[in-house]
C-alpha cells in the first residue's frame, strides 16, 4: 500500500549524532528495488561511492573539477583502475594545456598528476585533414608522395613540394641519397656537375681541392683566370702558381717551390721576352 509523507517544510532525518558536521556515527538505509529523486539530488562530503555493476547517466555531457575558479592551473580527468598494476588515465594537463593518455602511480584521490607514463592511443585511418593520423597512414604518405614539404633558403623563401611534383637537384641525373639517424640525408652527385657558376669553401682559410680518380688529370677546357694575389705567398714543396704584377718576364704569372731555386719566387717568361733576350745574346 502505498504511502506519502508530506510536510509543510524542511524535513530531516537523523541518524546518531555529528550530523552537523558530517561524522555521524549510524547508517540511514533505503531497503527498495528503486530509489527515486524526482527533484535535484545534492551529495555534500567528501567522497560518494557508487557500488553497482553499470552506471547509466542520461546527460549529454560530464562536468569534472566542478568547483575549480582559477583558469588552467589544475589537473583533471578520468582514472581506470587496473588492480595491481599502474592505474591507467586520461586527463588534462593544466601546465602544458594538452591532453594525455598513459599511466600513473597516483590514485584519484591526487590534486595534480606529477608523474606519468605516456601510452599508446589507438586511432582510425584519417579521412580528412584535421583527423589525428595512425603511424600507418605517415607512413605510406611518404612513400607514395601524398604530402607536401617545403625547402627554405637563407633568404626565408619556402618552395612548396606537392604531390606529383619532382624535385630536382641540379647537377647531373644520377644523383642518390643515403639517409642516417638523427635526421641526415647525404646527397651523392655521381654524374657530371652542370649548371655551375662558383665553387667556394666554407672552412676558414681552407684550401679547395679538385681531385682526380685515379691516373686522372684535373683538365681546363676553357680559359684559366688568376686573380691578383694581396702578396707572395710561403714556398712550399709544392709548385704554386699565382699572378701580380709582370715584371722582367712579362707575364705576371709566377711561382714558388721550396725546390726550385731555394724556394725563390721565379716568372713565367713570355714568348716575346725570350726571342728578345735570344736575340739579345747572340
Amino acid at each position: 500500500m502505498a504511502k506519502t509523507l508530506r510536510t509543510s517544510g524542511d524535513y530531516t532525518v537523523k541518524a546518531g549524532a555529528g550530523y552537523d558536521s558530517g561524522s555521524g556515527s549510524n547508517t540511514i538505509r533505503l531497503d527498495a528495488r528503486y530509489v527515486r529523486v524526482p527533484g535535484d539530488l545534492v551529495v555534500e562530503g567528501t567522497q560518494t561511492t557508487v557500488d553497482s555493476q553499470t552506471l547509466t547517466i542520461e546527460d549529454q555531457f560530464i562536468e569534472v573539477n566542478r568547483n575549480n575558479s582559477t583558469a588552467g592551473t589544475e589537473d583533471s580527468g578520468i582514472f581506470f583502475n587496473q588492480g595491481s598494476s599502474n592505474n591507467q588515465i586520461i586527463f588534462y594537463d593544466a601546465d602544458q594545456s594538452e591532453f594525455v593518455v598513459g599511466s600513473t602511480t597516483h590514485s584519484a584521490t591526487v590534486s595534480a598528476i606529477t608523474n606519468i607514463t605516456p601510452g599508446n592511443l589507438r586511432v582510425a585511418e584519417p579521412s580528412q585533414p584535421d583527423h589525428a593520423a595512425t603511424r600507418n597512414y605517415v607512413d605510406t604518405q611518404i612513400v607514395s608522395g601524398g604530402f607536401t614539404i617545403g625547402f627554405t633558403g637563407d633568404d626565408s623563401t619556402t618552395v612548396s613540394i606537392n604531390t606529383g611534383n619532382t624535385v630536382d637537384i641540379a647537377g647531373g641525373s644520377n644523383i642518390s641519397t643515403t639517409a642516417a639517424e638523427p635526421d641526415t640525408v647525404t646527397v651523392n652527385l655521381d654524374n657530371d656537375l652542370t649548371n655551375i657558376t662558383s665553387i667556394t669553401s666554407d672552412a676558414s682559410n681552407g684550401d679547395l681541392e679538385l681531385v682526380a680518380n685515379g691516373t686522372g688529370h684535373v683538365v681546363i677546357n676553357d680559359i684559366l683566370t688568376f686573380s691578383a694575389a694581396a702578396s707572395t705567398p710561403s714556398a712550399d714543396t709544392v709548385t704554386k702558381l699565382y699572378n701580380k704584377t709582370a715584371g722582367g718576364g712579362g707575364t705576371g704569372l709566377y711561382f714558388i717551390n721550396t725546390n726550385i731555386s731555394s724556394g725563390t719566387e721565379g716568372e713565367l717568361i713570355s714568348k716575346k721576352k725570350a726571342t728578345a733576350l735570344a736575340i739579345a745574346l747572340g
